[in-house]
């Protein structure tokens, strides 16, 4: 097995130095790290659980995300649009996803699941099946974002133009159609 290489194992501040992190992880979890600002460029987390971690403004410039799930973990700043796409999956749940990019990404089938999703960029994305489990998207940007089928009844503060989305078969409560007609401005009571 290399020496930049885990496998298998789990990570606290208490057993790993953060400064000191390894080109590659797989089938590892990382838990109660801060990340603030790090630069973790270039690695690859396959299989991976983060929990109780704050990622906020780190480098991921390259960096390889193959399904890897954040729970209850802080990713504000963070440019998932510059990460690797090959095989790219991310499964956030209870997470603070702020102010993040996943411009022209393909996120097929993802999950967001009770996230706070303010001010990410969706635009050029495919959220093709993508699910918004109660989540809070004020701000979000999608501009000419592939929604078709996307599940957006639990989903709250989103504003959508469907004349510059594509939307076929995209699903939401009588509750949210609000934040389809934002842009008229519209007095919903």
């Amino acid at each position: 097995m290399p020496a930049d290489y885990a496998y298998d194992e789990n990570f606290t501040p208490d057993n790993h130095d953060a400064n000191q992190m390894l080109r590659e992880y797989e089938q590892c979890n990382f838990s109660g790290f801060a990340f603030t600002g790090y630069q973790l460029q270039g690695r690859q987390f396959t299989d991976c659980s983060f929990t109780d971690c704050d990622l906020s403004m780190a480098n991921i410039e390259g960096s390889a995300f193959r399904e890897v799930r954040f729970i209850r973990c802080k990713l504000v700043g963070l440019q998932f649009d510059g990460c690797n796409p090959f095989l790219f999956e991310i499964q956030p749940e209870g997470c603070q996803l702020q102010l993040a990019s996943f411009a022209n990404m393909k996120l097929k089938q993802a999950r967001f699941v009770q996230c706070l999703l303010h001010e990410v960029d969706f635009s050029n994305a495919d959220l093709s099946k993508a699910s918004f489990a109660d989540c809070d998207l004020a701000g979000a940007i999608f501009d000419n974002t592939n929604l078709e089928q996307a599940d957006f009844r639990t989903a709250i503060h989103y504003a959508i133009d469907p004349a510059a989305n594509r939307m076929k078969k995209a699903k939401f409560s009588h509750d949210g159609l609000a934040g389809l007609l934002h842009k008229y401005q519209l007095d919903i009571s």
